[in-house]
């Protein structure tokens, strides 16, 4: 038996790989930080460029609050969406209300989500799936302080920007015993009632 309490953590992810199809998966505390994450990602390692990225104005208020806590103006468009959105022009997708098997498009991030009201349905949680072999060491530090997994902490030299948002063995376990059990096809959650995120002054 392993001594080292997130072998499970690493055990859920290789899973959620088997199941959507994609490379690497990076789980966090939920999707609203994986969505954050990603987007610093892509504002710390794509170049310079226009900060601004487009997405529908009828989703959840704390997509568009990562877009903007990770240096990005949110711009609001109509869109009919269902189960998933891209954070255009950036191959990055916001699929909180789809999770199926074989669902990862080759070549982006899909931020997906395991709350209770979600089809995994674990108390919390939240992964990055994607195939960029940089990317999955830059995004892995910054859920995890900027530290480096396994490293000593008195002599690692952190990363930033970075976030305590890491997810728990517990709900790690929680969410392999119930992705053995998943349906292989689960159909698209129904949108919500979301706000008119354009209409908010946090946002203008």
């Amino acid at each position: 038996m392993s001594s080292d309490p997130f072998a499970i953590v690493r055990s859920f992810e290789m899973a959620l790989c088997e199941y959507t199809g994609a490379k690497y998966a990076v789980t966090t505390t939920s999707c609203t930080m994986a969505i954050l994450i990603a987007a610093a990602w892509f504002r710390s390692n794509v170049g310079e460029g226009d900060w601004r990225l487009s997405m529908p104005k009828l989703s959840y208020v704390g997509v568009a609050a990562s877009l903007r806590n990770a240096g990005y103006r949110p711009i609001f468009r109509e869109e009919d969406w269902q189960g998933e959105y891209q954070f255009q022009p950036l191959p990055f997708y916001d699929s909180a209300r789809r999770f199926t098997s074989a669902m990862h498009h080759s070549g982006t991030m899909q931020c997906v989500s395991f709350h209770w009201g979600k089809i995994l349905g674990l108390s919390q949680g939240g992964a990055i799936l994607h195939d960029d072999k940089r990317a999955d060491a830059w995004m892995r530090r910054a859920r995890f302080d900027g530290r480096t997994e396994g490293a000593e902490p008195r002599t690692d030299q952190v990363q930033y920007p970075s976030w305590h948002a890491y997810m728990a063995p517990e709900t790690a376990a929680h969410g392999l015993m119930k992705l053995s059990v998943l349906p292989k096809h689960n159909a698209d959650l129904l949108r919500s009632d979301y706000p008119d995120l354009s209409k908010l002054e946090a946002f203008k």
